[in-house]
């Protein structure tokens, strides 16, 4: 493997550790290990960044928080709920909000690295899915990342849901129809979980809190560690370009281009997510006021990365399998857990059926990336794909929009029932087209005259059409 010298800048410092530690040659390999440049590879970056900042804020937070259900007489700055009967754990983000110096600061610079961390999981998986990243030898890393995303959702959900609002109760009761509609078990685990019938026991936000800030940040350390060494070692994936070929890597060595880069990197996440928590607010839970069971809100909606779930819920027609009037499939079991479940085996799936089916067996290593064109028929399966969890997260999440403007909630699920069958199939027909068009072009560059001249920008701006004729 071809890798280029980092220079006296990384020499110095290792001679200087190896002279003393006799790892000279570990640490000189370590540093001189090649990312490759381009701007894509950042989103796993950004992702990892938004990790450190959440658990930086959120072992402020643990100290602070009190997870319980134990109710207590709040009073604070906050006239509308001074002198409020609160749960504990209500009355602890209130104190975060309004009387603990820089808590309102680090809660929602807290939230905010949640929805970051969330989305650029998700951004970094569809540029694995769109380049082929995930084929032969990296299977078992992109699993991991499915696996890291599901369990970051589950920590977000739970994250949010520990404030006892009236925002996190709704989202609880939801997830307790969705737990109780399991076949057979659902009821047991149900009770398990919220020790008791909804909206649970004493123990419950206790248990909730020890799932938030021990068991699955833990989980998420450790499949990051693991998603990390599994890059690492058998060296990174490359776009194609000059002088890059499937046993080498073009780009930086770690020390010391790529880790101060790195540095910058981290620095300008964690500036931009504390600017957001200081100036843009998210969750107030004093607008939302305590949970109540009896109280609900038309307008409520749960943070972005659930959105899906919530319109699945919405779509699924009034449907249950009953048998002697015996209800052994409840309806929410459809929305609530099926549909992720398929979104979710499929993704752990496509590099089995990539590698079987529309490869023909192909086992080769494959350590340089495909461009979305190359393989029109991934490219529009993954279009097709996200066309279709998209369309369920627009029906979770829309619905304030179209009635503004006037549309009806049963006209948007009839409109939404349509969609979630006809745009995968359209996303697909087009997204085919145009890696078949692209691929046409020897400079993959859409624009051509009407003869079928390609078209080239010149040195000086204009737009000429060479000589050369592709197919029309």
């Amino acid at each position: 493997m071809s890798r280029p010298r980092p220079g006296r800048a990384a020499d110095e410092p290792v001679a200087f550790v190896g002279e003393r530690l006799r790892t000279s040659g570990p640490l000189r390999a370590m540093l001189r290990y090649v990312f490759p440049d381009h701007w894509s590879f950042l989103l796993g970056e950004m992702a990892l960044y938004s990790f450190m900042v959440l658990v930086a804020t959120g072992v402020f937070l643990a100290l602070v928080f009190d997870a319980t259900s134990t109710e207590v007489v709040w009073h604070g700055p906050y006239a509308p709920l001074d002198g409020t009967r609160v749960s504990g754990a209500y009355a602890s983000g209130l104190d975060l909000s309004f009387k603990v110096p820089g808590g309102l600061l680090l809660r929602q610079t807290h939230h905010w690295a949640a929805l970051v961390f969330l989305v650029s999981i998700v951004l970094h998986l569809l540029r694995i899915f769109y380049t082929a990243a995930f084929r032969r030898p990296r299977e078992l890393n992109y699993l991991v990342g499915v696996t890291l995303m599901g369990v970051a959702i589950l920590e977000g959900y739970v994250g949010y849901s520990l404030l006892d609002d009236l925002l996190s109760g709704m989202g609880l009761s939801i997830g307790y129809g969705a737990a109780l509609s399991i076949p057979g078990v659902g009821g047991a685990l149900g009770s398990l979980i919220w020790d008791g019938p909804f909206p649970g026991g004493s123990a419950f936000l206790p248990r909730l809190f020890f799932v938030h800030v021990f068991l699955l940040p833990a989980l998420i350390a450790t499949l990051i560690g693991v998603h990390l060494a599994m890059i690492v070692r058998p060296h990174h994936t490359q776009f194609r370009g000059p002088g890059r070929r499937e046993d080498n890597v073009v780009g930086s060595p770690l020390w010391a281009g790529y880790a101060l880069r790195s540095l910058g990197m981290l620095a300008s996440v964690a500036a931009v997510l504390v600017l957001l928590g200081a100036f843009v607010q998210i969750n107030p839970i004093w607008e939302w006021g305590p949970y109540q069971p009896w109280l609900g809100e038309n307008g409520a909606q749960p943070d972005w990365y659930l959105g899906w779930l919530i319109g699945a819920l919405r779509l699924m027609p009034n449907v249950e399998i009953s048998v002697f009037g015996r209800t052994l499939v409840p309806n929410p079991f459809f929305g609530g857990l099926l549909f992720p479940t398929v979104v979710f085996l499929t993704l752990y799936a496509w590099p089995l059926i990539e590698e079987r089916v529309l490869n023909r067996g192909d086992r080769r290593q494959h350590h340089l990336l495909d461009r979305p064109r190359d393989n029109p028929r991934r490219t529009a399966f993954a279009t097709a794909f996200l066309t279709w969890v998209a369309t369920v997260f627009f029906a979770g999440s829309a619905d304030r929009l179209f009635l503004a403007f006037g549309v009806s909630y049963e006209l948007q699920v009839r409109i939404f029932r349509v969609l979630f069958f006809a745009a995968p199939v359209m996303a697909y027909i087009i997204a085919r087209r145009v890696c078949l068009e692209l691929r046409k072009r020897p400079d993959g560059h859409p624009l051509r005259d009407v003869d079928g001249a390609v078209v080239r920008r010149a040195p000086d701006g204009r737009f000429v059409a060479d000589d050369e004729r592709v197919p029309s």
